[in-house]
């Protein structure tokens, strides 16, 4: 009945936001429940199915982490080491943070090391040329002051991961979790992706009109430093089957406290729609007392989604090939398997109404490597807008995601009144908050987890 039910809100769901091709997979009292929708292509279409290859994005992250905490396991990696022990030539903006910063500080986002460098298509595109590049990206806080999302940490981690075990990256991911776990359609390259049936991405454009996301996700010629952070590709079967892994005993891959030891928090998130907290990669959340760990992902046209809660041996799997409302269907599937399958009901955050001093407060350009973040007001409502910077976009060969244009945003109740909400567009429920420097004055803004530094007024 839940397959029946579920397959009828896929459906529903994917025809509203227009979605080609979407497939979802539920784990609940022990068996899987797969149910897909649409086609892997708008040009050359077969139906999407459970073994429908999608990108993973930065759900890439729960394998790499898991792959270190094996090596923590057998001794090899310590997670309160510094990073030098074991990638000696790294050379970072700050040379006392170069010195300071550890492992886990990796693992959890609290690094200090801005979102990630720019692939400028030169020079060594592998993760020893990443490293060698790393002085070039800003720190934007002390190693373990704070929690700020990071893809260059885990890129730096995957490099850890090639110098204990003396095997490139995607090797030793094959030998220390992709083939112990059974994993034969979770995979890295376009070489292997190419080889099954696998979901194009897609972008609308202003005209409503549906484009071929260009390249396939993070699957770039000749570029394998973005790999650890998030270059994998999997099917909601072989999701699931992860999922079961990460509820299990390690099977063998490492000991059930180390798999654990995962879910605790090492460190807490505030205002995030991501989670209250981060454990060793996993994002935490509660959800009315139950206890979840999960991860999103988010690609050139493909969004990913993995929830599991463990005190009910229960996980939800959504992958979509359409952005940006591929994210929005991704939610959904995740709010419609909770109430339906746990009786877990989400509230919706609503904010208060619009303050003109309030608003004006936060009003400005702020921004992280690659990208620009615009709050304005016109008097009546604050919207948000956040986009690839032009000199990045214009600078590239390549097609980038487009950007997401101004959509009404609103401050939450409570607290110290510096926590909002995105009410509209592809970043709709989206939480956050400003963050202000000893005078009292904004200084920045946290969205989906990433720390942007105010720079300037809203252009």
């Amino acid at each position: 009945m839940v397959q029946v039910k579920l397959a009828e809100f896929v459906k529903a769901r994917a025809t509203e936001l227009g979605v080609p091709g979407a497939a979802a997979g539920v784990l609940l009292d022990g068996q899987e429940i797969h149910v897909s929708h649409g086609v892997t292509s708008l040009g050359s279409p077969l139906p999407v199915d459970e073994n429908t290859l999608f990108p993973l994005a930065s759900v890439s992250k729960t394998f790499t982490a898991t792959a270190l905490m094996r090596l923590v396991a057998e001794g090899k990696v310590d997670l309160d080491a510094p990073v030098r022990s074991y990638v000696p030539e790294l050379r970072l903006a700050d040379e006392q943070a170069t010195a300071r910063i550890t492992v886990l500080n990796l693992l959890n986002h609290t690094a200090g090391l801005d979102w990630n460098l720019i692939d400028d298509g030169e020079g060594d595109r592998s993760l020893a040329g990443l490293v060698t590049k790393l002085h070039r990206l800003p720190m934007i806080a002390r190693p373990g002051a704070r929690a700020s999302y990071s893809q260059a940490g885990y890129n730096l981690a995957g490099r850890i991961i090639e110098k204990v075990t003396g095997l490139p990256f995607e090797q030793a991911m094959a030998s220390l979790v992709l083939e112990p776990v059974g994993l034969a359609d979770t995979v890295y390259g376009l070489s292997e992706v190419m080889v099954r049936k696998f979901a194009v991405g897609y972008n609308r454009g202003d005209d409503g009109d549906l484009r071929p996301a260009r390249p396939w996700a993070a699957f770039k010629e000749g570029a394998r430093g973005d790999n650890p952070g998030g270059g994998l590709a999997s099917s909601t079967s072989d999701l699931l089957r992860w999922a079961r892994f990460q509820l299990g005993d390690g099977a063998g891959v490492l000991p059930a406290a180390e798999l654990h030891r995962m879910r605790e928090q090492t460190v807490g998130l505030r205002a995030s729609t991501l989670g209250d907290g981060f454990g060793i990669c996993w994002f935490l959340r509660d959800l009315g007392g139950l206890h979840a760990i999960g991860h999103g992902g988010s690609g050139n046209g493909q969004f990913a989604e993995l929830l599991i809660v463990p005190e009910r041996d229960f996980a939800v799997v959504s992958l979509a090939n359409l952005g940006p409302d591929g994210h929005s269907f991704n939610q959904s599937v995740v709010r419609w398997a909770l109430e339906h399958c746990l009786g877990v009901v989400e509230k919706a955050a609503e904010p208060v109404p619009y303050d003109e001093k309030q608003a004006r407060q936060v009003v400005g350009r702020y921004e992280i490597d690659a990208m620009n973040l615009d709050i304005a007001t016109d008097g009546a409502r604050l919207t948000l807008a956040v986009g690839i910077k032009p000199e990045i976009r214009g600078a590239s060969d390549e097609e980038m995601p487009p950007d997401h244009p101004a959509a009404g945003m609103g401050f939450l109740p409570g607290g110290d009144g510096d926590e909002y909400v995105v009410t509209e567009g592809g970043l709709r429920g989206q939480r956050g908050y400003f963050s202000r420097g000893v005078d009292g004055s904004v200084t920045g803004v946290d969205l989906a987890g990433r720390l942007f530094h105010r720079v300037g007024q809203a252009t």
